[in-house]
Order: structure tokens, then C-alpha cells, then sequence
């Protein structure tokens, strides 16, 4: 059951990842849409139902069946799960910050800019490799 577990995990952290990875670059070109136009109400749309449908199921996902590895594989004890999940929770983190500013667009109230999101959109890549770093290679 454990390889189960673990490739749908995989298949679950893909999924995330890929959302984390597209909606701040739906920022950037958000940001320049003109407020109240008829792109920026197709990039509110876009950027709900990524989040919805996709990135916020698959991040369920990935913190179920990440647990029931963790417990099935007996690594609570491991200092590299640790580090791995303070990593996932900071990328957990940037999930809540991007829904706030997708519903900050939606309102009409986006305060940040085209190269802000652009610096954004780098901070999952840096978690996202981090990560495979420690569950692959399990430095301590």
C-alpha cells in the first residue's frame, strides 16, 4: 500500500506545483490588464478555478497522503522530514498568500505590481527544490 500512497502523492505534489507554479505568472499579466476589463475579468476566472479545482484539492491531497507516508514509513524521527516539512508549510503559506491576492484582484483591489509577482513566482521553484532535495536525498 505504501508505493500506492506515495505515487499519488507524487501525482498530488505535481498537481500543487503546477498551480503554484502558473498563478503568480497569471499575475503578472493581471496586473497590467486594465481593472473591470474584459481580460482582467477572464484572468479572475482562470485564477479561481486554478485555485479551486486544482491547487487547493491537490494540496489536500499532498498533506493526507504525505502524513500516511510518515507514518507508514516510521520517519517522524528523521531530521531531514523536519526541515521538509517547514518547507512544506512555507509553501502552504504562499498558497493562502496567493488566494488572498486572487481575491484581491477579483475586488479590484490589487496593490502589487507586474515584477513583484514576477519575484513571486520564483519563491515556489526555490521551496519546490529544497524539498526534493531532502526526500530524495535525505541529508541527515
Amino acid at each position: 500500500m505504501y508505493l500506492w500512497i506515495k505515487a499519488f502523492h507524487i501525482i498530488a505534489v505535481i498537481s500543487w506545483m503546477a498551480g503554484m507554479l502558473y498563478l503568480p505568472r497569471l499575475f503578472v499579466y493581471h496586473a497590467v490588464a486594465e481593472p473591470g476589463s474584459a481580460q482582467a475579468k477572464t484572468f479572475e476566472v482562470m485564477e479561481h478555478r486554478l485555485l479551486a479545482y486544482i491547487m487547493t484539492p491537490a494540496m489536500a491531497l499532498t498533506w493526507i497522503l504525505g502524513i500516511a507516508l510518515m507514518l507508514q514509513g516510521h520517519w517522524m524521527a528523521a531530521g531531514w522530514l523536519h526541515a521538509k516539512l517547514a518547507l512544506v508549510l512555507a509553501m502552504s503559506a504562499v498558497h493562502g498568500f496567493l488566494g488572498r491576492w486572487a481575491r484581491d484582484f477579483a475586488a479590484g483591489r490589487n496593490t502589487h505590481t507586474q515584477k513583484f509577482y514576477r519575484i513571486i513566482n520564483e519563491v515556489p521553484t526555490v521551496l519546490m527544490i529544497l524539498i526534493v532535495i531532502l526526500a530524495v536525498v535525505k541529508p541527515f
